[in-house]
């Protein structure tokens, strides 16, 4: 072992040190033939590699001639030194001899607890350790007086049969812990036990009120039918489909017969009244029938737009030109549109292969005005300007888009701009609106992106004076 490397209160003189481990010398020997000393273990491990010559001068070691210098160890060992646990807070000095002295009393030096539990720790933390944590330690449970290891002790605490407790269910009896379990089964007013008709699970001093509403609590037929033990909960349907003596409605109800009875007689009201209840069917249908019109006709003006503007998508385009062609002028309509808010009910039409002077080479695009539902609040003839537009479909971010546009005023003498009759409708090909033979030609509408995804946009828009909006 090498030297002392322990806090002197004063510098080594040079004779203390060891030359090898330049620490306070231990168990020193003496080379007789040069005078040099050493540590005895320094020098033992120095000569142990093959190399018998002193370290200090280099001159031949003979071990006959290396002894141990008693004097210098007495000197090395009252040389005065502080604790080892100085730095823990030991304020001890005192002789290196008494070192081990100290340390068998002082409160910083690790220790192993005296019984045997494997912890090690400082000597001021013992009474600590002894008296709480060690699991070694002798405990008395002070409800049952039985001696225990700490460890063991651990293990009886929550459980000690005599040990007073507090009722697991709140109910605030007190009581040893070894007739706990038959208080929380047989005497707790806060146990919980099962309904016998629903099987749910509630406390015991609440399950009587839990009875007047439990569903499937007994209950007799109110009908006095001859059932007598219903669950509540299926005692309304029982009351409806299964009750002999319940009162119902006839099942023509919605066409308007108000005869009430037991169900046991509603069979002979119905064999009795057969054409009664047929002739109220057939007044209901007629009824329903006419409300469906006027839905649908409501459905339908919600559809429409009342904004204007009209933008009509024709997709199948090929198909329907290569159609056109066939069946020789053939127009397509668009859905009817609103010039605004209780406006002009205008309808597009397009002939896909052209009209008249535009026939087999072009588009051509026409505009009728329709009977709406407001025209006896309107200004006639209608006299507002119409703008048609061909889409093109190009992308905006890629090149500027070039729109096919076409704008006229309504000749007020043309009779399409008349207040329409009701005989006039969209089907009405006899009537032909005022438009475009020669909107864009058929070639034309292929050198853009006009058509695209085999579909073309056509819109329409009237402009009408904000006045007339408002």
């Amino acid at each position: 072992m090498p030297g002392y490397d322990y806090k002197f209160l004063e510098k080594l003189r040079r004779k203390f040190l060891c030359p090898l481990c330049s620490k306070a010398i231990r168990e020193p020997v003496q080379v007789s033939t040069c005078g040099h000393r050493f540590c005895d273990t320094c020098l033992q491990e120095f000569l142990s590699e093959g190399v018998f010559k002193c370290p200090e001068d280099q001159l031949p070691l003979d071990y006959a001639k290396i002894y141990p210098d008693r004097d210098l160890e007495t000197q090395v060992m009252s040389l005065t030194i502080r604790c080892i646990h100085s730095e823990e807070g030991c304020r001890w000095s005192g002789q290196l001899k008494q070192l081990q002295t100290h340390l068998n009393i002082c409160a910083f030096n690790v220790i192993p607890c005296p019984n045997r539990c494997s912890t090690k720790l400082i000597r001021r933390d013992l009474p600590e350790h002894m008296q709480h944590d060690c699991p070694k330690r002798k405990v008395r449970c002070e409800f049952c007086g039985t001696d225990f290891t700490g460890e063991a002790y651990e293990e009886h605490q929550g459980c000690c049969p005599q040990e007073s407790v507090y009722c697991e269910n709140k109910c605030g009896a007190r009581m040893m812990r070894r007739v706990l379990s038959q208080h929380s089964l047989v005497e707790c007013p806060k146990r919980t036990q099962p309904c016998p008709y629903c099987n749910k699970e509630f406390v015991f001093d609440t399950i009587q009120s839990h009875q007047y509403q439990c569903p499937r609590y007994p209950t007799p037929c109110p009908n006095q039918c001859g059932v007598s033990s219903i669950a509540r909960e299926d005692l309304s349907s029982h009351i409806k489909e299964s009750c002999s003596s319940a009162l119902v409605l006839c099942p023509f109800k919605e066409s308007g017969c108000k005869h009430r009875s037991p169900k046991i007689t509603m069979s002979r009201h119905l064999e009795e009244n057969m054409r009664a209840h047929l002739s109220m069917m057939s007044s209901l249908v007629s009824r329903q029938r006419q409300e469906i019109l006027e839905l649908r006709k409501q459905v339908e003006e919600l559809s429409v737009s009342s904004e204007g503007v009209l933008i009509w998508k024709i997709s199948d385009y090929s198909r329907k030109v290569q159609e056109a062609k066939v069946r020789g002028n053939y127009e397509s309509f668009s859905p009817t549109f609103y010039t605004h808010k209780y406006g002009y009910r205008l309808q597009v039409s397009a002939f896909l292969n052209g009209n008249g002077s535009g026939e087999g080479n072009y588009l051509s695009v026409y505009i009728r005005v329709l009977p709406g539902e407001y025209d006896n609040l309107l200004e006639w003839p209608f006299s507002y300007r119409v703008t048609f537009s061909l889409l093109d479909q190009s992308d905006p971010s890629l090149s500027k888009p070039q729109h096919v546009t076409e704008t006229f005023n309504p000749d007020p003498n043309w009779k399409n701009f008349q207040k329409p009759t009701s005989s006039r409708n969209s089907l009405d090909e006899s009537t032909l609106g005022f438009g475009y033979p020669k909107f864009i030609s058929n070639e034309d509408i292929r050198k853009r992106n006009y058509l695209r995804d085999n579909a073309i946009f056509l819109r329409a828009s009237v402009e009408i004076p904000q006045k007339i909006i408002v």
